[in-house]
């Protein structure tokens, strides 16, 4: 069995909270508590994010969700690509 780690930084990289998902299971599995009780301006994350959910989640809770859309999704939208370069942040803190 494996297990896998989600992690959330926060804009200078230093820990905020993580959470230990089973390996098959899908990173969407452990946003929720995650993010529960937390508040971020930002969130920024890969397209796997990109759930409807999830930015719904976040425009209700004033904060900007920094996600590339899926390739599949009809509808695309915007991101800030420039603020999305920051992403390095969390794939640094492994």
């Amino acid at each position: 069995m494996t297990t896998k780690i989600m992690a959330m930084v926060d804009a200078l990289g230093n820990l905020v909270d993580f959470t230990l998902l089973k390996g098959q299971q899908h990173d969407m599995a452990g946003v929720k508590p995650l993010i529960k009780d937390k508040e971020f301006g930002a969130l920024l994350a890969d397209r796997a994010f990109d759930t409807d959910w999830l930015l719904l989640d976040l425009e209700e809770r004033g904060s900007k969700a920094v996600i590339p859309p899926k390739r599949s999704r009809l509808k695309q939208r915007d991101f800030d690509k420039e603020m999305y370069k920051w992403r390095h942040l969390i794939e640094n803190f492994f």
